[in-house]
Parts: C-alpha cells; structure tokens; sequence
C-alpha cells in the first residue's frame, strides 16, 4: 500500500498555480452547498512525521470560509479528557450538521502508539480498530462524510525532511525529540500503520495515502480528495427522495396474549411508612459514604432514569440527590432536542454530560429516547432506531470500560396505577402543571410503548449494562429498591 505511493509525484510551481484557483472556488462552492444541505465534514489529517501535515491543516484552513470550519489539534490528553472514557474528545468536537471538523490526529493516534511501543497486543489493536470501524459507520449513517488523509513519505524522504527542517532557524522548533525516536522507529509504525488502515478501510470512510514528498502535489491532490467526496455527497442527497414523514410505528403491536417482559415485574410489593424510613435512611447513608469513596478513587457514576408517565422518576431521582453532596452530582433533564442538537448526531448531546472521574450525574430520561418515543411517534425512521440498539450498547461498554459505574432503571407501573396518579394529578392544584394533553395521548397508544420498551430491555440489557426493572407501583418500595440496586452497584466497583 505504502509503497504504491512512494512513486515520488511533482508538480511545477506553473501547473500548482493554475490549478490551485479553480480547486479553491470548487471547494468553497462545495462547502457553501454542503451548508445548505447541512451534510457535515470530517477531514481526517494523519500520516508520517515530517509529511507536511500540519501545513496541509494550515492550508485547509485557507482554503474554505473560516466560519464554517474547526481545526482540533488531539495532542497530549488533558487532565479533563483522561477522566473521561477516551471518546468524548472527538465526541464533542464532532462537526455540526453544515459545518466542517479538521481532525489534526484522531482515533487512530492513541491505539497505533501503544502498538509501535509495545503496550499493546495486535489483538488489542484489532479491537481498538473494531470500535473506530464501528464509530465511523455510525456516524457515516447519520450523513457525516468522512475524508482520511494518510500523508506518507519515504524512510529516506523523512529522514531528509527532518534533518532540512532541523537546519532551518524558522522550522528547527517543529522537529522535537518525540520526532528523531519516531523516525528511528519508522519500519515498525509503517507496518502497524498499514495494519490499520487496511483494516479500517470502508467503503463509507475509505482511507486516502497521499505521497507527501512534493509539497505542492501534496496539496492538490488532498483538495482533490476533499472536493470529489464533498460533490459525491451532495449528489448522492439531490438523488435521494425525500421520505414521507412516519405519524406512528410501522411495527404492530403484540397480540394480548403475548407474555412480556414487563408482565413478569411483580406490581404487588409494598412497604409500609416505618420500614420505609428505616431502611432509606440507613440506604441514603450508605449512599452518601460510597459517593465520597467514589470520589477518592475517581469512579465516575451515571444513573439514568426512564419509565412510564408518572411512574415516580421525579420522586426517586430527589432521594438520591438527598444523599449526596452537591459538589458531586448533577441532574439531566432531557425535553426535545434543541436546534444545537439536533444538528448533531443524537448521542453527542448525551457523550458532552458525562462526569468527571468521581462525579455522578442522573440522566432524566436517556438516549433510549431513540427506540421509545422517537421509534413510536415517528421522529426516527425504522433503520434509525433498530441500528440505535447497537449504537447504545457500544456507548455503554465505553463508559464501562473507563471503569465508571452505570446504572440503569426502568420505573413501571400499571395502566390502572397511571390513570389513577393523573386523574389525582388533575385534581391536586399543586400538581396539577405535572399532567398534559402529551401525557393522555402517549397513554393511548400504551400497547406501542409498551412493545417498544420491551424490546429495549431485551436488546440492551447487557452483562456489563443491565436494566433494573423497577416495581413502582408503590412509590415507597421503587424507591428503596433504586436506593439499594445503586448501593450495590457502587459497593460491587468500589
């Protein structure tokens, strides 16, 4: 592969500048085009030390309208990033629908590194590939396009461009020490270099080697790259017929006599005021002990919350902040998405809440809002939601693997139960704001929900995420039974 490119390509300083103005105005009709098409760009910029890459950034930036651009640099991990799972950097520098991200490295740096190194198998750099492969197609489904740009030169190229630099007053600060023992290692991250690319080449996100020794073919044919992908998708959404829009899901309902999963959730349990009290005072006391403890050994916590309308989330969600110091948790509450994030792929706005290492923050309804209310009431198409199953499960292992502690819980209840809590809810002056004309509609369309909800447990309650299915009829019983599963949870990883 590498080799192909090694074919030593010039252009003349004439042809460079007679090209260069039309690929200019080509590009930024295509960006102009695409910001009115609200197709997103990511330009990938990797390759050999030495290569030019940041001068083929620099340039970039040049070459399209600077607003609708942003250049992120991943470089050293910051302390805010390290106490993250090792996605939210790229997660929150994801490019706005219309918009352009010049990633300057990537997710291929940190997994290439450890393998060049030796802190890792090629094993574990097959799985770490496995996941980016996973990444870009989700995120190529959601109608980002994605241009990788390998800048690749020769061992003697590269050893020959950074002794030149080296001499150069005006580059010598570029050529660092990380650099010379890179080069020294040069057969080594060319093999595993090649290894992944190879392995990360898709037809959705295919990879670009670019010849890198003629600084002027360099730039052409990377702005060549750019613009055919651009005009490609911007054909491919003019050709593509605008769906008509889905009112309610295209999946029937089970029939009544089918068992669900829900069905085997014993409504039936009660505690009585006194137990009630005893053990939630000893749960929440544990609770705010574990949280510290969570705190000295930098566990981060996410608990979300879904359920039923008036299954009691509310009510829960306030007896575990009780227990817990405000310095050290946060609450989400998710309404519809805003214009900010609807302009993203609908995970970004959950990856930009995760806490720090040693906080926890409870998300009022989640991110399986994609395979509930947006699979029943028609704000996902069909491939949306059932690739959504996949998509959240991965985010999840993410968060688990940080070694972060997540806990998940369904509060349900039954029809009865609900009509009964909103028929008080219109009666009571102070609670009456809690009940809408949303609610009475979602109710009727109870066995739709239903089937969805089922169906989410199903494929989504994994061994290192499971649900908690929560018996909430009885707001005092769902309560200690989620003060105790979270107990358990952070008393299980501490």
């Amino acid at each position: 592969m590498f080799e192909a490119a090694e074919l030593g390509r010039k252009v003349t300083k004439e042809e460079y500048e007679k090209k260069l103005a039309g690929l200019r105005s080509s590009l930024l009709t295509a960006q102009f085009a695409a910001r009115e098409a609200r197709i997103p760009l990511i330009v990938i910029v990797s390759g050999v030390e030495g290569a030019g890459k940041g001068e083929m950034v620099h340039r970039l930036n040049g070459w399209f309208d600077p607003r609708g651009v942003e250049t992120h640099a991943f470089w050293d991990t910051s302390d805010e990033e390290s106490e993250r799972p090792a996605y939210w950097r790229f997660w929150r520098s994801m490019p706005a629908r219309g918009r352009i991200g010049i990633f300057f490295g990537s997710w291929y740096t940190a997994p290439i590194i450890r393998r060049v190194f030796g802190k890792s198998s090629n094993s574990e750099l097959d799985s770490a590939l496995e996941r980016i492969v996973f990444l870009e197609k989700m995120l190529a489904d959601d109608g980002i396009v994605i241009v990788k740009l390998w800048m690749h030169l020769s061992k003697k190229k590269q050893r020959e461009r950074l002794q030149q630099m080296a001499k150069d007053p005006l580059t010598r600060w570029r050529v660092t020490k990380a650099d010379r023992k890179n080069c020294k290692l040069y057969s080594k991250f060319s093999r595993v270099s090649e290894r992944a690319i190879r392995r990360t080449d898709a037809a959705h996100a295919p990879w670009h080697v670019v010849e890198a020794t003629d600084r002027r073919y360099r730039e052409l044919e990377a702005g060549r790259l750019i613009l055919e992908a651009l005009q490609q998708a911007l054909e491919n959404k003019a050709k593509k017929e605008k769906p008509a829009p889905v009112k309610t899901s295209t999946v029937a309902p089970r029939a009544d006599h089918a068992i669900s999963i829900l069905d085997r959730v014993d409504l039936k349990s009660k505690l009585t005021e006194a137990a009630y009290d005893k053990e939630m005072d000893q749960l929440q006391s544990d609770l705010t002990r574990l949280t510290w403890a969570a705190r000295e050994k930098k566990v981060a916590t996410v608990a979300l919350f879904e359920g039923w309308d008036a299954a009691g989330k509310g009510g829960a969600i306030r007896r575990v902040v009780e227990a817990i110091d405000p310095r050290l948790i946060s609450v989400v509450p998710i309404a519809a998405p805003t214009d900010e994030e609807r302009a993203h792929h609908y995970l970004w706005r959950f990856w930009r809440h995760l806490p720090r290492d040693g906080r926890m923050v409870i998300f009022d309804r989640t991110w399986y809002g994609r395979v509930l209310v947006e699979r029943v009431e028609g704000f996902a198409t069909e491939a949306e939601w059932r690739r959504a199953y996949l998509e959240i499960n991965d985010f999840e292992e993410q968060l688990v693997e940080h070694g972060g502690v997540l806990a998940k819980f369904w509060l349900h209840i039954s029809k009865a139960e609900q009509l009964r809590r909103f028929e008080e809810r219109q009666r009571t002056p102070t609670k009456v704001y809690k009940i809408t004309e949303e609610d009475w509609r979602n109710r009727k369309r109870w066995p739709l929900y239903e089937d969805a909800i089922n169906e989410m447990v199903a494929r989504t309650s994994t061994e290192f995420a499971p649900w908690t299915l929560v018996a909430g009829n009885d707001k005092l019983s769902a309560r200690v039974q989620i003060l105790r599963e979270l107990v358990a949870r952070l008393e299980r990883v501490l």
